[in-house]
């Protein structure tokens, strides 16, 4: 898959079949809506391709009203959103800057400038709920009127429903939320995941005994956080079984920054420090939120604790 920052490029798609969206999560109902996109591609003989949004216009929204408590929860980061997207068959991603100039950006407008004269589009298929322009003025109508005119067809998708429930971002974020990792699967179609290249951290969970791979969260508000059973992809020949903590580290640190730290139950002999290597790491089941310990070893016997926990867990699972 390529991907543009932006699409004043000489090298993006003379022409595509494209979707407009957040896809935070790339959940099944997204997946649902990129299978129909690679189709209608396909029957075409263009690209298909997807634009997208960093930061999330709710984000971006909810920091201009100086609110940014409202900002939605974050599910995936653009990695590991780009990663799902390439997963799904899409051959081009889009990501533009969600600003204020593209927010003030007239409907008529970004239908003429971004998505036939930018993104050259052919066909373009949205959700039921979408909305464009400024203040959300553009709908699906205004949309269909003008496609013939902007050289492009128009097509809608209805919401996608499992178990008679509708598959959205907002219901994984709340399974995420609530620590239901089996529904936040289950909407999703895979186990939740974050990915990234492994950091240094502060050495500390060496100087406790259970050192860890960090993964870092680019966003101050993950959809799940707490300490959680986890499988590590990227290490081996196989997954590895562990236990992570998602979130901010009270008990030893007070910025603010999310980290997924990991620990694996079991290390491979010829690992070395892992620093600089991909990996992905799934949360099974969330063991409980996070605890801010009243020392350095109460800490060291919570990490304990959960470690076996973790073990049980697995014990029970084959």
């Amino acid at each position: 898959m390529r991907v543009f920052r932006g699409f004043h490029h000489p090298d993006i798609a003379p022409a595509c079949a494209l979707t407009v969206g957040n896809f935070d999560g790339v959940h099944r109902g997204h997946q649902a809506m990129l299978a129909l996109l690679n189709n209608e591609a396909r029957h075409r003989g263009v690209p298909s391709c997807v634009l997208t949004f960093e930061p999330h216009p709710r984000d971006f929204f909810a920091m201009k009203a100086g609110t940014p408590e409202k900002a939605p929860a974050r599910i995936a980061t653009l990695r590991d959103k780009l990663s799902e997207l390439e997963r799904c068959g899409i051959e081009q991603a889009v990501v533009l800057r969600f600003d204020e100039g593209f927010a003030a950006q007239p409907p008529q407008a970004f239908m003429h400038d971004v998505l036939a004269d930018g993104l050259h589009a052919r066909y373009v298929l949205v959700g039921d709920d979408f909305r464009f322009g400024a203040r959300r003025a553009g709908d699906y109508a205004m949309l269909d009127a003008a496609g013939p005119q902007l050289g492009f067809d128009v097509a809608r998708m209805q919401s996608y429903e499992v178990h008679g429930l509708r598959v959205s971002s907002s219901a994984v974020r709340l399974a995420l939320a609530a620590g239901d990792m089996a529904r936040a699967a289950a909407l999703l179609g895979r186990p939740y995941s974050i990915s990234g290249h492994v950091v240094h951290g502060r050495k500390l969970g060496r100087e406790l005994g259970f050192r860890t791979l960090n993964l870092r969260f680019g966003h101050r508000l993950p959809a799940a956080a707490g300490i959680f059973v986890v499988r590590v992809h990227g290490l081996g020949r196989g997954p590895l079984a562990g236990v992570a903590s998602l979130g901010v580290r009270p008990t030893v640190e007070d910025a603010g920054r999310v980290l997924l730290e990991t620990h694996c139950l079991e290390w491979p002999l010829d690992l070395d420090e892992g620093y600089g290597r991909v990996i992905r790491v799934e949360l099974l089941h969330k063991l409980h939120d996070e605890r801010k310990y009243e020392s350095l070893e109460a800490l060291k016997a919570g990490i304990a604790r959960d470690e076996a926990d973790a073990r049980a867990w697995f014990r029970l699972a084959t």
